[in-house]
């Protein structure tokens, strides 16, 4: 009862915090606040809300071991499917406001700049993501959903990559991101390594 009722109050307060860079794009549409150039500001917000909600997602397995707060873990899969939301409007303002979908363009400038090559491979990597994050993908796959779902991991480092390539000048913002990003891996790759050794410990004593 305890975890349907909180379930009941934070569902609806976690979709709102994940809809609030797009009500805020609607808003200054319609206001006209999104400045001189409303498809650079479209194209920035809406890439650094999918490259903040993957790192949230990275974020919980630590938070629920460091606070044992357990039910956590039932809102992964939903800012996922909002990263996937955001990247997938951070591309089509790409593909149709800003290239007026030119395929030859596109196609020319993916190759020829490193920072939108990153941006398209964070992508392609969400897209199998979210295309598995229903019940029924999960039981069809088994342990091989958890292995595919590790592509988490790659296309948050795209993400970063992406930004931190795409800043000319102060790189302070990206860097930021990038750090947070290594320390998420990192302590993932500190347990595994202990995990390893546990494991090595045990078998020799065996």
């Amino acid at each position: 009862m305890i975890a349907m009722t909180r379930n009941h109050l934070l569902k609806p307060i976690v979709w709102i915090a994940c809809l609030v860079p797009l009500a805020r794009l609607v808003y200054g549409a319609f206001a006209g606040t999104l400045g001189a150039n409303p498809i650079e500001r479209i194209t920035h917000r809406t890439g650094l809300a999918t490259l903040i909600l993957l790192l949230t997602t990275l974020a919980i397995t630590p938070l629920r071991r460091w606070t044992g707060v357990l039910w956590l873990i039932q809102y992964r899969r939903l800012l996922g499917l909002f990263a996937f939301f955001y990247g997938s409007l951070h591309l089509l303002t790409y593909v149709w406001l800003d290239q007026n979908f030119g395929v030859a363009a596109i196609a020319h400038d993916v190759v020829k700049r490193p920072f939108l090559t990153m941006g398209t491979l964070c992508w392609v990597l969400m897209l199998p993501l979210a295309l598995t994050s229903t019940q029924k993908a999960i039981r069809g796959l088994g342990k091989n959903w958890l292995r595919l779902h590790r592509l988490v991991y790659p296309a948050a480092a795209a993400g970063a990559i992406h930004f931190y390539w795409l800043v000319k000048r102060d790189k302070r913002e990206p860097l930021f991101y990038l750090v947070i990003l290594a320390v998420l891996l990192g302590w993932r790759l500190a347990v595994w390594i202990a995990a390893h050794q546990k494991e090595r410990a045990t078998a020799r004593a065996l």
